[in-house]
């Protein structure tokens, strides 16, 4: 029975705006605003689909924050994954105020907001679970939750309307490694007083029955180490604090050293280690410079590249361009992490590669070595049961995972009013009601490279257009003063297919086009600018025309 709650007469309405997160995994971003305050909870990335090229991350519109300019007086962080902490040096200037969340959360922001020279002193505030800090007229309380990584937190945000509870990413592990259990009681505390809203991450909605503990995993790397002949090498996420720690463990019990190879690996398992989440017994970790000094059978590597990235640890060793990691015949190669979709082909070719190098490869469908970070349905069951809130509002996921979440939430609270909300949504809370009112402008940036450079459109559809039909590169020298062509045009393909229609303008184009170029007036030959043009015009038609191909054009124009 839902309890009810209570809203003080003529109290200032609350609105809530998904900025990202919603109908995507990735780039978790939402804004709360009463009155002339605004929080923002999370700025996450996704990473690109394979179509997207040349581009690193995506992050949500941060345009979507002007609107707020001054307004916006915190940024309060759920957990330190990429999906929630990513876009931070983009966001951090759109808020005026501080940057809270855990010492761990914070720890991993730091060399990110370093990395882009983001100025962030005093302003990072960490914070303990059941601590409450104010803000404006709202009241943040964070809660412990358990999830794949340590110091995860849900959100009690305390407003005029009532309380609305944010869970950030979770699920339900009553044998957690670091023993720091999800705070059920204060969950059912604050559903017993009355919740107006529950934000639920719906990640795994669509998964039956309870996500598994990160100790599930430890059986089947023990056959693993027991059995393996060589070198065991591990990929997956460098964020996985607890299956690092999992297979630190293992190494210290079945006398193994333990390498982190690869960058984020190497970072995130030092910060771990330095604030005291990841223990490693003193003599057993080594640097990946050092693994060819041992014996393979005495070394265990934890690398980056589970998805098949091309720059990261993993796909380097497998086509054997790794400095210090080499596969030998006997060694195991596991993939300890969910496939991303979109990355299916380039874990393939990973593995491929690897196979060809004589390494046995596992997976999470060979043996139980990965259990996910998210609550799968019988624990979604048991929160809304918990938590009885008036309003439920799914978050984190694809559609499909979003309306999965709102049946559960339909069978268990039937009371409760389900709100299936989009990206850009202003979902209104005034008067014991909830209603959308409007959107604000959401979308994405394409980020190419670590720092700040946008991809827009004009220049994705070239990239495109590059991948689709090449590119070619025509070459004219012209005298600056008469207008003459001095010598034959050159034409350079790269990245165009060969085959006999293609070939055959490739081989006319430097006489057709200086057939055409001679027929043109004298003004625009001594002109560089009209003369780029007529190359580009010109060779766009010979390929349109006789190959029915639109390559990029490049006119290059040498002046004598």
């Amino acid at each position: 029975m839902m309890t009810a709650q209570r809203t003080a007469v003529g109290a200032p309405a609350v609105e809530v705006m998904p900025v990202g997160g919603l109908g995507e995994f990735g780039m978790n971003m939402m804004l709360v605003a009463c009155g002339d305050t605004a929080l923002l909870v999370d700025a996450g990335v996704m990473f690109p689909e394979p179509e997207l090229f040349g581009v690193d991350l995506v992050i949500p519109d941060v345009a979507s924050l002007d609107m707020y300019k001054g307004r916006i007086a915190a940024l309060i962080l759920t957990h330190g994954h990429e999906d929630h902490i990513g876009a931070v040096p983009y966001v951090l200037p759109h808020v005026t105020g501080p940057v809270y969340g855990s010492p761990f959360t914070l720890a991993m922001v730091t060399p990110k907001l370093d990395e882009h020279g983001v100025d962030h002193e005093g302003r990072l505030r960490p914070v303990a679970p059941r601590q409450r800090v104010e803000i404006g007229p709202f009241t943040i309380e964070f809660l412990r939750v358990t999830h794949s990584i340590p110091d995860a937190m849900a959100l009690a945000i305390h407003t005029p309307q009532g309380v609305i509870l944010h869970t950030g990413d979770f699920k339900i592990d009553h044998t957690p490694l670091d023993d720091q259990r999800f705070d059920l009681q204060r969950l059912a505390e604050l559903g017993a007083q009355g919740v107006l809203a529950l934000f639920g991450d719906s990640t795994n909605a669509d998964s039956p029955g309870v996500t598994g503990s990160d100790r599930d995993v430890i059986p089947g790397f023990e056959e693993i180490f027991c059995s393996a002949p060589g070198k065991i090498i591990v990929a997956s996420f460098s964020t996985s604090i607890y299956r690092m720690q999992v297979l630190v463990d293992l190494a210290d019990q079945f006398e193994r050293k333990v390498a982190f190879v690869g960058r984020g690996m190497v970072r995130n398992s030092e910060t771990a280690a330095r604030l005291g989440v990841l223990r490693i017994p003193a003599g057993l970790q080594i640097a990946d410079s050092d693994i060819r000094d041992y014996p393979a059978q005495d070394v265990l590597c934890l690398c980056t590249g589970s998805q098949g990235e091309p720059m990261a640890a993993l796909p380097r060793i497998a086509i054997d361009d790794h400095r210090h990691v080499k596969i030998d015949d006997d060694d195991v190669v596991v993939f300890s992490a969910r496939e991303i979709p979109g990355n299916e082909k380039a874990i393939g070719r990973v593995m491929n590669h690897l196979a060809r190098r004589g390494a046995e490869i596992i997976t999470d469908g060979m043996k139980h070595v990965h259990v996910s970070g998210h609550a799968s349905a019988e624990e979604l069951k048991l929160v809304l049961s918990m938590v009885q809130p008036r309003f439920f509002v799914p978050i984190h996921g694809e559609y499909r995972q979003l309306a999965q979440h709102a049946r559960l939430a339909r069978a268990v609270c039937p009371e409760t009013r389900v709100q299936m909300l989009e990206d850009g949504d202003i979902l209104r809370f005034e008067s014991g009601d909830a209603t959308v009112v409007g959107r604000i402008q959401t979308g994405r940036v394409l980020v190419d490279g670590t720092r700040m450079g946008e991809v827009d459109d004009e220049v994705l559809r070239d990239r495109r257009h590059l991948a689709g039909d090449g590119l070619v590169v025509a070459v004219v020298a012209i005298s600056s003063q008469t207008g003459e062509l001095e010598g034959h045009p050159e034409v350079i393909a790269r990245g165009v297919a060969s085959d006999p229609r293609q070939d055959a303008v490739l081989r006319d184009a430097p006489g057709l086009l200086e057939a055409a170029l001679a027929g043109a007036p004298r003004e625009e030959r001594t002109d560089p600018g009209l003369v780029k043009e007529r190359i580009r015009l010109e060779v766009q038609r010979m390929f349109r025309k006789r190959a029915n191909r639109r390559p990029l054009v490049l006119p290059v124009v040498v002046e004598m």
